[in-house]
């Protein structure tokens, strides 16, 4: 019977821990913001792609409707996001940016900053272990 690697030899522990440390990172920059680090990942995918329904969100960042709702409703109350029924179906719920929500997306050009300058790597060392990793989750997703 073979060993268990080591928990430090384990990819998902150093994915997992170094998850943990870039939050740890952006926390100060994010709080100055007004938001959460989910809450940001929210606002990056309306920077990205404007008005989207709450089940495109909930895809592209792999969230459960009930674990975005919430986060959702507190984006809403801060006031950095619209809820607002579809015209075109009522059953579904679009979100929209808020002017105060797209401004916030100027100052979020610091967290990128930020974690090249503490990484100690290139920013095309940075861009390839992105996209190893990307490769890595979108593999993994095929298999579940």
């Amino acid at each position: 019977m073979t060993k268990p690697p080591r928990l430090e030899d384990q990819l998902c522990y150093s994915i997992y821990s170094t998850a943990l440390a870039i939050k740890r990172l952006y926390k100060p920059m994010l709080d100055a913001m007004g938001v959460t680090y989910p809450q940001f990942l929210v606002l990056n995918v309306l920077w990205e792609q404007g008005e989207q329904p709450i089940g495109a969100i909930g895809e592209k960042l792999a969230l459960e409707t009930s674990t975005l709702t919430p986060l959702l409703k507190r984006l809403e109350n801060e006031g950095f996001i619209q809820r607002l029924r579809n015209v075109h179906d009522e059953r579904q719920v679009m979100i929209t940016l808020t002017d105060k929500g797209a401004a916030v997306h100027d100052k979020s050009a610091c967290l990128s900053m930020t974690l090249l300058s503490s990484s100690h790597l290139e920013l095309g060392q940075l861009q390839r272990l992105n996209k190893e990793i990307i490769a890595l989750r979108d593999n993994i997703i095929q298999k579940v």
